[in-house]
């Protein structure tokens, strides 16, 4: 299995990687597309997909920060049909709230420029998503053993 993170906007799609042990997620790339067309990104995807040998989506959910959905949250769902019926690979959630703070975060800990920060801040987005999948994938496995 490997996992492609997403972190879905308006007009951008922050991607990230695991690695072929589920261990790390890399930060991979930004696809920049016009406002609310997310059919664009979907061919773009396939080659990523492709070459990396992708088995599942993980899809950043922006809830409200009082659990609620809104508009971002619709917005993903809509998006989470496009990728099933294009690429038939399962699609997982993650909660995202303040992934991109986050992202922003240690972007600026790093000294990163504003300009080179917001370059790169999606993808940066879509590896804590990924990487918050990746750690609660193996929290589940470690309790599953446990009971057995």
């Amino acid at each position: 299995m490997r996992y492609l993170g997403l972190d879905l906007g308006t007009k951008t799609l922050g991607i990230s990687v695991s690695d072929r042990t589920n261990m790390i997620a890399t930060p991979y790339k930004t696809l920049r597309f016009k406002e609310n067309d997310y059919e664009s990104v979907l061919l773009p995807l396939k080659e990523i997909v492709e070459e990396k040998k992708i088995t599942d989506f993980v899809l950043g959910l922006p809830k409200n920060m009082d659990n609620t959905c809104g508009f971002a949250t619709e917005r993903s769902k809509k998006f989470e049909i496009k990728l099933k019926e294009f690429f038939a690979l399962p699609v997982h959630f993650v909660d995202e709230r303040l992934s991109s703070k986050e992202a922003e975060n240690i972007l600026i800990s790093t000294d990163m420029r504003r300009k080179k920060r917001k370059q790169v801040v999606d993808n940066v987005a879509s590896a804590i998503i990924l990487d918050t999948y990746l750690k609660e994938r193996r929290i589940n496995y470690e309790r599953q053993r446990e009971k057995q």
